[in-house]
């Protein structure tokens, strides 16, 4: 054999194993919104980055305790995704309350004087509330969160706007009602109503052309940007053919935040109290917005994903499957832009054991469900019942909600056990307490458990969650009821991924059944307690103080 023909044989072999090494490497697992682990948080609540923007508007009346602003913004958040908060929580999509400017006055109610911190109470949905920022900083944020590979879900509000209060007219009886309350004795009486009092009520169901109200058309002239708001409406009316019904113009309003900025799904606030027809028109054009904005900025764009959209039907559980009665109206919200229902059935099942829990969410989302998909959670900004109130069982709740079939919603604060009842407070208030940064730093101890210690169990969950799809959107299967363990197993246009989950383990050194889920001969890692182990006749042994077993291939 020649040299040049020698160079060229070992050119090929080394090509070759190459190409054996690249195949060998595990795949990149792809974001799946059913496997998604989504970190909901009160903008206002959460980290006040820029104390410069903590009042606005002279909202500076005395309130009820926690009914007031406390600073949170949008450069808060913005310092916790660069400096890797969220990615060590394996969180992978971040929701935050309605980003639309709120009623500049107060709400008296008996709890005391009430702002609109929680941003449920919009007056203009042009704008962001400068108590969280700039427009710029929520595209500064968006860029950030998908810089670190975190979709961005937005809180909308198309049901009602804030209430009235002596510096924040109506929007108009053309627009809203104020009458009759919600009784929830029918359909119409669970859809075209009021919530509570002095909520008004955004008249979805009309068709009837309506100026724009002369709150905002003031507010723009005096902005000076009335001329641009005018010609941006109409272009989209005179390309959509809606007519100018209220909710079109809304609808026109929330998608912008899509077409500018890349926003990757909506949580749909109040969604049984709306027509569910006007989901399918919103899903419609926010998607065309989506569309938009990728071949605005191919280079910018994370992956094939459709827009996603979650709905807030409130009482909705995964026993429900696809039909939910709406004041006697069965209704399939999927049918109508729902990519996910958030489900409020966990917070009951999360008291019962792990086997009974897994394998009915896995039996719904893989028959009745299938296709579809719901958002846990266990704790939110107005579930007077949460699981684990007292914070006692701070572990099972990690479990339940990160290892359960379908995607995760963790509330913040629930990974340093922030305290949901805080003394004085009346009524929502003690859930919106500000995050308790100071405890993890302190390792607080709160009925035993650390705060950072309790972090850290969330962060492995969640990383482990967000690397392997199979935990939420795959089958599952026990293996052993004693010990428990169990596997999931998804496969998606090409992709395959696997692992075994051993929970409430003996501590010291254990040997886990793998069932069929591994070939003898495989090498795992756990992903909890970082050791490694071979399958041998089916089973890995490994030597950890450790009771939780995240067991996948090594990567």
């Amino acid at each position: 054999m020649t040299i040049k023909n020698l160079l060229f044989a070992l050119a090929l072999i080394l090509l070759s194993a190459c190409a054996q090494n690249q195949h060998e490497e595990p795949e990149q697992a792809p974001f799946v919104w059913d496997n998604a682990n989504v970190y909901f948080l009160l903008t206002d609540r959460f980290n006040n980055g820029d104390s410069a923007n903590d009042v606005n508007f002279q909202r500076n009346a005395e309130t009820g305790l926690l009914r007031g602003f406390m600073g949170g913004d949008f450069r808060g958040i913005i310092n916790k995704i660069n400096q890797g908060y969220f990615t060590d929580l394996g969180v992978n999509a971040l929701w935050f309350s309605p980003v639309a400017e709120q009623i500049h006055g107060s709400v008296d109610e008996s709890t005391g004087n009430t702002y609109a911190f929680h941003g449920y109470w919009a007056k203009d949905w042009t704008s962001v509330d400068p108590n969280w920022g700039t427009e710029q900083e929520f595209a500064e944020l968006v860029e950030a969160a998908h810089a670190k590979g975190i979709r961005v879900v937005m809180d909308v509000v198309l049901n009602h706007t804030g209430p009235e209060t002596p510096k924040d007219p109506s929007y108009g009886y053309d627009w809203v009602r104020t009458d009759p309350p919600c009784t929830y004795q029918s359909y119409e009486s669970t859809v075209a109503c009021t919530l509570v009092e002095n909520l008004p009520d955004i008249k979805t169901e009309s068709n009837e052309e309506v100026d724009l109200p002369d709150v905002l058309l003031e507010k723009w002239e005096k902005e000076g940007r009335l001329e641009q708001e005018m010609e941006e409406l109409n272009a989209f009316f005179a390309e959509t053919g809606y007519p100018r019904a209220p909710r079109f113009y809304i609808i026109k309003w929330l998608t912008d935040f899509v077409r500018k900025y890349g926003v990757d799904g909506y949580r749909i606030d109040t969604a049984k109290h709306v027509e569910e027809s006007v989901w399918s028109e919103l899903y419609k054009q926010a998607s065309i917005a989506f569309e938009e904005w990728k071949t605005a900025n191919p280079d910018k764009v994370l992956d094939d994903n459709a827009f996603y959209t979650v709905g807030e039907v409130y009482n909705y559980g995964a026993s429900n499957g696809r039909m939910f009665d709406n004041g006697g109206v069965q209704v399939d919200y999927f049918d109508h832009g729902m990519h996910a229902l958030i489900n409020f059935e966990l917070k009951n099942d999360a008291n019962n054991d792990y086997e009974s829990i897994f394998s009915k969410y896995s039996d719904i989302l893989n028959k009745e469900l299938k296709g579809k998909s719901i958002l846990n959670y266990l704790a939110s900004h107005d579930d007077s019942h949460p699981f684990d109130k007292t914070r006692e069982k701070a572990y099972k709740a990690a479990n339940v909600l990160l290892l359960c079939p379908g995607a995760s919603q963790m509330y913040y604060g629930d990974e340093i056990n922030r305290p949901l009842i805080v003394e004085g407070t009346v009524g929502d208030a003690t859930l919106r307490s500000f995050m308790n940064w100071d405890d993890i730093t302190a390792n607080t101890i709160v009925n035993g458990i650390g705060a950072k210690d309790l972090l850290t169990h969330y962060q492995k969950l969640g990383r482990f969650r967000a690397a392997n799809p199979s935990v939420g959107a795959g089958v599952h299967t026990q293996i052993t009821a004693q010990p428990y363990v169990f596997k999931r197993e998804y496969t998606q246009n090409g992709y395959s991924n696997k692992v075994v989950v051993g929970v409430d383990l003996p501590m010291g050194t254990k040997t886990v059944s793998v069932g069929d889920a591994f070939e003898n001969g495989t090498m795992l890692k756990d992903y909890y307690s970082g050791k490694t182990g071979k399958v041998k006749d089916g089973e890995v042994t490994l030597q950890s103080d450790l009771d939780l077993m995240l067991l996948a291939v090594e990567r």
